[in-house]
């Protein structure tokens, strides 16, 4: 026989007489095993031993079922006791479709009696009346309702239970085993126990809230229409249909409670199958979640006031394999129960100290919110600091500075250097040269970082100490044989010259180039110094008119002063009344070094020539000054045309005649020029008149 849901599990119940009489008879929906512990007789005296039954005059410990017939066919049934297996059940079956009123005499009666196990009774097929415990079978057809006693006739073992199980050709109704009013199966209560047999299991969140069992009833039934669920404390509620569980109560983890499944035609409310239900029984279980508070502490890096948290890394709850577990962060216990303004980087969160919450909910809808205090480790402690380098001498912009030595803090930590603040934050271009920076005035900054992983970056002021120059060591100008002083002036620490001496000043310096090293603090500063000769002045040339020279003078530096004897000095460079002959000139200037000197010849004046052939005064001659560079005699007349010239060519004589004529009786004017066999070739340039008479 198909086995279905109803399984009527009675085993131990208190069911105090409900289902004893056979008006409360329980109802049989299909051919399920029936298991039942009768604990009484019926308050309704059923008549049970009239008309020839084989039960005694009264019932003792008691139950009455109501069956219908689905499908035609033999019925039959066993009754077994349950341990110790002695008990001595007797059984009546009346119908078909009588009342209780007017059942009459039982068409199949029989009793276990005094047997060896398993000490059974029922009907069995291929009886033609009873047999010992066993009476034939039912020949059924559909439709047909019957009742059926049993009744443990056993008072000293009365405290043991039957089981009873359908057999034969025929199928009861039931609205379980019937697609068209079940078309889905349902859905049993929870999880299975630790048995088959045991109790279903409901877990709950809360053991201490009021449970409200409604929750369940649509996934039980499934869809199924025309079904419903309701709930009780005990088995014998179930079965009597008393004493329903409808409102929230509180439960507890020991008790059973029970759920039945019924069905109600709606077509037809006298349809047998509407007294049909099965009976199932389930635990509670309490799997209440309960989070753990945790604190996190990080770095307030660089003292900002904020830190990066990494709140998954905190240990809120103990898992259990059996759960899984989704959390969520919020930034206050309101958002975490309104579960609005969800941290979404939970694993880098930025935050200053404080709280935080996380809501964790298992998969069974269970959620709990733990708190997570947010720390700072104690904060890296720097301060900023300066650092002061002597300039380069390949580049005085630059210095090179050691930032080791930069005194930022007293704490133990890792020290790492960069160019700038942002590289110092992220961790790029570190500088691979600490101790030997080059850089111009600015910044450089350190990154101190402690054990725990924080930092603080403090700046480094980089200052390049410049060269220091002495304000009044200059560049000198002294004649060439002449000696002076060097002084490079106090504040100094020490002094270093070219010569060797550290002194403050050399003396006896010729001319030339030197240097010294002038230390300030620890830079030094190497200057440069040079003693230059003076420029001798220059005697561009002279110019002699009769007794009268005319000193020219370039270079040097002036005022010149002017001498014909090196004693005497004047500040006009024309001297008159001149004797004629050799003559010697001094020139200095401002530095009043050594004189130059210069010889001039005034010549003898001619001023009177008679071009006659006499012998007497024919010519201009200036022959006499034929050694002179570049000698040349020019004559002009009185309109500035030059009318003759006397040079090498013509024995530097004039004899009064122009292109082989005589030129007109007259005054003329003639320039003698040379330069001077001296280093500087001194131009010379003699002026005067000549009276020329030629005869006509």
């Amino acid at each position: 026989m198909k086995k279905i849901y109803l399984i009527l599990l009675l085993i131990f119940s208190q069911f105090f007489f409900a289902q004893s009489d056979c008006a409360s008879a329980i109802r049989v929906c299909g051919n399920s095993d029936i298991s039942y512990f009768p604990t009484g007789p019926g308050i309704v005296d059923d008549q049970v031993n009239a008309n020839g039954s084989c039960l005694s005059a009264n019932e003792h410990y008691s139950v009455w079922y109501e069956f219908t017939v689905a499908t035609a066919g033999t019925l039959t049934f066993t009754i077994s006791p349950q341990a110790p297996y002695t008990a001595d059940y007797d059984f009546a079956v009346y119908g078909p479709n009588k009342t209780c009123g007017t059942k009459g005499a039982p068409i199949r009666c029989n009793y276990a009696g005094a047997q060896a196990f398993p000490n059974q009774t029922g009907l069995q097929t291929g009886l033609t009346g009873n047999s010992g415990a066993w009476s034939p079978a039912l020949n059924v057809l559909p439709g047909e309702t019957y009742y059926l006693i049993v009744d443990n006739w056993s008072g000293a073992n009365a405290a043991m239970a039957f089981s009873l199980t359908w057999g034969g050709t025929a199928t009861l109704t039931s609205p379980f085993n019937d697609p068209a009013i079940q078309p889905n199966p349902f859905n049993p209560i929870g999880i299975p126990g630790a048995t088959a047999s045991d109790p279903r299991i409901i877990e709950v969140c809360d053991i201490t809230a009021p449970y409200n069992f409604q929750t369940n009833s649509a996934n039980i039934v499934n869809g199924n229409p025309n079904f419903y669920v309701k709930y009780y404390r005990t088995s014998n509620d179930a079965l009597a249909d008393t004493n329903a569980i409808t409102s929230p109560i509180v439960v507890n983890t020991t008790s059973t409670y029970y759920y039945t499944i019924r069905y109600q035609d709606p077509t037809n409310p006298n349809n047998p199958t509407n007294k049909c239900f099965n009976v199932n029984a389930f635990k509670f279980k309490d799997v209440t979640f309960k989070a753990t508070n945790a604190s996190l502490t990080a770095c307030n890096n660089n003292n900002n006031g904020v830190a990066v948290y990494n709140l998954t890394s905190t240990t809120l709850y103990t898992p259990n394999p059996n759960y899984t577990y989704v959390i969520k962060y919020y930034p206050t216990l309101a958002d975490a129960n309104n579960g609005t303004n969800e941290i979404l980087n939970p694993a880098a969160y930025t935050s200053s100290t404080g709280d935080v919450y996380a809501k964790i909910t298992t998969n069974l809808g269970c959620s709990d919110i733990a708190k997570i205090t947010l720390n700072f480790f104690p904060v890296v402690v720097v301060t900023d600091a300066t650092l002061r380098s002597c300039y380069l001498d390949t580049n005085p912009a630059l210095a090179s500075f050691d930032l080791t030595l930069a005194p930022v803090t007293t704490q133990a930590g890792t020290k790492t250097y960069y160019p700038s603040l942002t590289d110092a934050i992220n961790g790029t271009n570190a500088i691979p040269n600490p101790s030997t920076y080059t850089a111009p005035n600015g910044v450089a900054y350190i990154k101190v970082t402690n054990g725990n992983g924080c930092y603080a970056v403090a700046k480094v002021t980089l200052i390049v100490l410049p060269p220091v120059y002495s304000s009044v060591l200059e560049d000198k100008i002294i004649c060439m044989e002449d000696k002076t002083t060097l002084d490079a002036g106090p504040g100094f620490t020490a002094y270093k010259w070219s010569t060797g001496a550290t002194t403050q000043a050399i003396n006896n310096v010729t001319v030339g180039t030197y240097w010294v090293e002038l230390k300030t603090g620890n830079c030094v500063t190497k200057q440069t110094v040079k003693v230059y000769p003076s420029e001798q002045p220059v005697i561009s040339s002279i110019d002699i008119t009769n007794n009268t020279i005319t000193v020219n003078v370039i270079g040097g530096t002036a005022p010149y002063k002017y001498s014909l004897d090196g004693i005497k000095w004047q500040d006009s460079n024309v001297f008159e009344n001149v004797a004629r002959g050799d003559n010697t000139v001094y020139v200095k200037d401002g530095y009043d070094c050594d004189p130059l000197t210069v010889t001039v010849v005034v010549p003898n004046l001619i001023n009177v020539i008679t071009p006659n052939g006499d012998g007497v005064n024919d010519v201009i001659d200036y022959s006499a000054l034929a050694g002179k560079q570049g000698l040349v005699l020019s004559i002009f007349d009185r309109y500035g045309v030059k009318v003759g010239q006397a040079d090498k060519f013509n024995g530097y004589k004039w004899d009064g005649t122009t292109n082989g004529k005589k030129v007109p009786t007259g005054t003329y004017w003639y320039t003698v020029e040379w330069k001077e066999n001296d280093k500087k070739n001194t131009p010379f340039k003699f002026s005067g008149w000549v009276m020329v008479k030629n005869r006509e």
